[in-house]
Parts: C-alpha cells; structure tokens; sequence
C-alpha cells in the first residue's frame, strides 16, 4: 500500500506534467532558436564563398562578349555557376575580350592576380559604351 492516498498521487502525477509539458516548450524554442542560428550561419558562408568567386553572365548579342562578375553581384543574381580564381583564367583565355562589371569592381579582385583591366571596348561604328 503506497503511503500517499490516491489524491496526492494524481495530484503528484499532474505536477509532473505541467513541468513536463513546460520542459518540452523550452525544448522546441532552443531547436528554433538553433535552427535559425543554423540557417544564419549557411547564409554567411554562401554570401562569403559568392564575395570570394565569380560569375559570367552570357553575352545578350550574337557579337557581343560575356561579362565577369563577382560571385555577390547583384547586377546578375543569378547564384548558381560559382568559378573558382583558375576557372576564371580559363576563361579569361577562352575570351580575352572578356567585359568586366564596373559595379562590382571585378577588375579590383582579380588585380592581386597580376590581370590588368582590358582596354575600353568600341562599339560598332567606332563609338564608345
């Protein structure tokens, strides 16, 4: 026979509960709040690895030549297709006429690379952009 009538042990047993119940709500804020600091952190090393890459953006004309973004410029929004510092040498050697976004400043990054910023390009006709 257990010394607690049936009372105090309901009583005891809806106690436990609430505090249960109130443990599992502390619980499932701290999974948020860990998910959302997650979730930050992903976001800080895509904006870091886009402000450490670059980007073509495909010629709009059939004459015209790509432009060489960085990897977080907002001109192109695009997110996907990331180069790495050697697949934009290549590239750079496949098309050496290559148009640098002046928004972005692409020419400032790829300096402490020894690449100089090309010539200013000539419109047909002789005219300038």
């Amino acid at each position: 026979m257990s010394p607690l009538s049936i009372s105090q042990r309901l009583e005891k047993k809806r106690t436990v509960l609430v505090w249960l119940q109130w443990q599992t709500e502390q619980t499932a804020k701290e999974i948020r709040q860990l998910e959302a600091e997650e979730k930050e952190e992903q976001r800080r090393r895509d904006v870091a690895r886009a402000e450490m890459s670059w980007k073509i953006m495909p010629s709009r004309a059939a004459e015209g030549q790509p432009m060489l973004h960085r990897g977080g410029c907002h001109i192109d929004p695009r997110q996907t297709g990331l180069l790495s510092q050697d697949e934009v040498f290549v590239a750079l050697r496949e098309f050496p006429a290559m148009e640098m976004c002046e928004i972005c400043n692409v020419i400032h990054s790829l300096a402490q690379f020894g690449i100089e910023k090309p010539a200013p390009r000539k419109l047909p006709g002789g005219g300038k952009p």
